[in-house]
């Protein structure tokens, strides 16, 4: 079994490679990134004969293609600009794919290639990462119990760094643009765009997270899950989040940038020279991110819980008004978001996902079988039902 992982050097790639080389059935891990040096030194922490790395450019179609030939699937890690033409280049070489999520314009964009996928023969899924990706599965698995749907509200709490230190989780570029897009939620049938950083509530996650403020935030699971479950009458759906991770001090420094026009993407010229400020922006904090080896660290305490992904759905169960909370836990933050969209690429791979064509997490995965996975990485769902 041959996977190739686009990206595979970047932050949520990495796990993605050590998750599928210490899986038995994966014969061959392709790293494949416009960084070969960066990936090359992952391959080394990684240190397994099951990986190959591979320079690859995102922004090349044609040289994907090459690169997909005789793969299994392909797991695309790279920010979500790509999505699109990295699955055109799927189309082409016939090879299943998942990614992490099109921060639900792009999603809403990769839904229409279902009948290009279904005729090849092939399954894409979209948006199976820490979130996207669980709280779809968990909206599936409570949606299942329900006879009716009214609301599913998905909250992503973080433990926050210390004071006002700044620190990324994941892509630079995706944060700043939920920093600064309008998010969308559904609500009365509709889908609404609301400011950025909106609708503050403080949300109780499971101890030692405790009690954190949560906001709106633009996101791919309001995208997929009002279409997946009109029939049973859903009104409204929102994803909210902590900062992302950040402190509110912390949050205030980035922000301000983005307030100055760090974030803009029309160039300006310094010295003659166009520069776009976002690019800027992004180099400059690209050292606030993890180490190089932390994704090959493990925690001293499996169950000191960093992150806590919870969704709840509201509907009616025989003739009752009740609330399924699920809640997925993990003591390192970024490993959901690597190891769910690996389960899934060796899944495609191994048959085990049916039906061609393009899909939300909620529509093809199957959730007992994939929180199981999870489990067997020391991230735990529990639900609960009021």
């Amino acid at each position: 079994m041959k996977i190739v992982v686009l990206g595979g050097a970047g932050l949520m790639g990495r796990i993605a490679v050590r998750d599928l080389v210490l899986n038995p059935e994966v014969d061959q891990v392709v790293m494949a990134d416009l960084d070969v040096g960066l990936a090359g030194q992952v391959a080394a922490l990684v240190d397994s004969p099951k990986v190959n790395v591979q320079p690859a450019d995102a922004a090349d179609p044609a040289s994907l293609v090459s690169l997909l030939r005789g793969a299994d699937s392909l797991l695309n890690a790279t920010v979500y600009y790509f999505n699109l033409p990295v699955m055109e280049a799927c189309l082409e070489a016939g090879v299943h794919y998942v990614d992490l999520g099109g921060l639900f314009h792009t999603t809403r964009k990769q839904l229409d290639l279902h009948k290009p996928f279904q005729e090849v023969g092939i399954t894409a899924v979209l948006g199976m990462g820490s979130a996207p990706g669980v709280p779809n599965v968990q909206a599936r698995y409570a949606a299942e119990r329900l006879d009716t749907i009214e609301a599913i509200h998905i909250y992503d709490g973080i433990k926050p760094s210390p004071g006002d230190d700044v620190f990324f989780g994941y892509a630079i570029p995706t944060i700043i643009d939920e920093l600064t897009m309008p998010p969308m939620v559904y609500r009365s049938g509709e889908f609404v765009a609301c400011e950025p950083l909106s609708e503050p509530e403080a949300y109780w996650f499971r101890p030692p997270i405790g009690l954190l403020k949560t906001h709106l935030s633009l996101h791919s699971e309001v995208a997929t899950l009002p279409l997946t479950y009109a029939d049973k009458g859903l009104q409204e759906c929102t994803f909210k989040i902590n900062y992302w991770g950040l402190s509110e001090d912390g949050l205030s420094k980035i922000k301000l940038f983005a307030d100055l026009g760090f974030a803009g993407t029309e160039p300006v010229e310094v010295r003659g020279i166009p520069v776009r400020p976002r690019d800027l922006f992004v180099k400059l904090m690209s050292p606030y991110t993890p180490a190089l080896d932390a994704f090959t660290a493990e925690p001293a305490d499996p169950t000191d819980w960093k992150k806590e992904i919870v969704t709840e759905v509201m509907g009616t169960q025989d003739g009752e008004r009740v609330t399924y909370r699920l809640g997925t836990l993990t003591a390192v933050g970024s490993r959901p978001t690597g190891v769910a969209p690996a389960i899934t690429a060796h899944w495609l791979a191994a048959g085990r996902i049916s039906g061609p064509g393009v899909y939300p997490p909620e529509a093809i995965i199957e959730p007992e079988a994939f929180f199981a996975e999870l489990a067997k990485r020391d991230i735990h769902t529990q639900v609960s039902v009021a």
